[in-house]
């Protein structure tokens, strides 16, 4: 059964987090068991020190071996100082990056026909596809999810199973879950409640995980580390309980769409594929014809693990459909990254691509790079924050990212 605890409104303190998790892992038949614990990295909000220091504390001395294994999807590895501060080693836990590059990671499963998958992606696609995750999970007795739940452009919300698929899984899922997303569009199912159909399919190959699979769902204080509220369960129920809450906290609403907007990157983001966020969470506010001014002086690369985008480029969804057979033979993980920071679109072989709105980097990306990739470029040291700001018609959102912005 589903516990939670806190709301939107709420802020639990530390000694709330500690006694909801002790009482839920008490409650649970963990003794003698090992527990592998998914969590996620440092690009996403979360008092992670706190909550495994907690999960530790219930854990330490009742199981046999208890493994805490970062999901970073096909971000970036953590550095071991990165790691020692992201996750601090505790005694009798081990601490380990999610080796996506490392073929000897992966375990299968097993696979997901493509009648299924039909079924599950409402007809956009259909292919058989082989579930892959790190055998890390596979060889604990116990799968516990630790991580925030928020709005997320490929999925709706974040959170749950994703902990597994793309979090500690192999290309195939990754490639397929994410083009079914970049299908449907980032502006169509970002925010979205309920079970999407990529939600569905995670889901499914979920169910194919070997191990018993708990969650712990938080919802973060967007840009703080205090937390509004805590969901126990399985992944399914914990997660749907968090993102209920992630759906008060963490979306905004404006009366008018806006000509611009300028966000303002955090510096956990340290790559346009990850600085990205914001812009999807804003494409919803921005008026046809309008700009979106991604601003991270910080930001140096597209992406430190995927060249290839530099060479695709950012387009719209149909730039690649219509011309299928160019792009099908690529990671479908990165078309779907094109298509989130493009925003909508058309294309047709007479008049070409035509975008919905602009999006301008302001960065330490080199103009021609930028240029290349297609997408406009602006000098990070000509923006004044304060001036535009002013502007009636700019909309400036300090670290940006992680709250939704819509339309009433």
């Amino acid at each position: 059964m589903t516990q939670r605890i806190g709301d939107a409104g709420t802020v639990l303190g530390g000694e709330d987090v500690r006694a909801f998790v002790a009482a839920r892992l008490a409650a649970e038949d963990l003794d003698g068991r090992s527990v592998c614990v998914i969590v996620p990295d440092a690009t996403r909000t979360c008092p992670l020190p706190l909550l495994l220091s907690a999960v530790h504390g219930a854990l330490h001395g009742r199981v046999t071996r208890l493994t805490v294994l970062v999901a970073l999807g096909t971000h970036a590895p953590m550095s071991d100082a990165e790691l020692a501060a992201h996750a601090p080693a505790l005694p009798g836990m081990t601490v380990l990056n999610h080796a996506w590059w490392e073929p000897s990671t992966f375990v299968s499963v097993g696979t997901i026909g493509a009648d299924r998958v039909a079924e599950l992606s409402g007809g956009l696609l259909r292919q058989d596809v082989d579930v892959r995750l790190n055998r890390a999970v596979a060889e604990h007795d116990v799968a516990l999810v630790v991580g925030p739940v928020f709005p997320h452009e490929v999925v709706g919300f974040s959170g749950g199973n994703k902990y597994f698929f793309p979090g500690v899984a192999g290309t195939e899922i990754i490639d397929l879950s994410h083009w079914l997303g970049a299908l449907i569009t980032s502006a169509e199912i970002i925010g979205t409640r309920g079970t999407t159909p990529v939600r569905a399919l995670i889901d499914e190959a979920a169910a194919l995980v070997p191990a018993r699979r708990l969650a712990l769902c938080v919802v973060v204080r967007s840009g703080s580390d205090e937390l509004h509220a805590m969901a126990f369960g399985t992944p399914e129920e914990a997660w749907a309980e968090a993102a209920e809450v992630s759906a008060a906290a963490h979306v905004r609403y404006l009366d008018a769409p806006v000509e611009r907007v300028v966000s303002v990157i955090p510096e956990k983001y340290g790559d346009m594929w990850t600085a990205a966020k914001g812009f999807y969470k804003v494409e919803p506010v921005v008026a046809d014809g309008g700009e979106v001014v991604l601003y991270a002086p910080h930001v140096t690369t597209i992406s430190a693990t995927h060249p290839e985008i530099e060479r695709v480029g950012y387009h719209c969804r149909d730039y690649f459909t219509r011309q299928w057979d160019r792009f099908k033979h690529l990671h479908w993980s990165v078309l779907a990254h094109s298509t989130h920071l493009r925003g909508a679109g058309t294309y047709d072989p007479e008049h070409g691509e035509r975008c919905r709105v602009t999006v301008t980097l302001a960065t330490g990306i080199p103009e021609d790079v930028v240029r290349r990739a297609n997408l406009e470029y602006l000098d990070p040291a000509g923006v004044d924050l304060d001036v535009l700001a002013a502007d009636p018609g700019t909309f400036v959102v300090p670290q940006a990212g992680e709250v939704l912005f819509r339309l009433r």
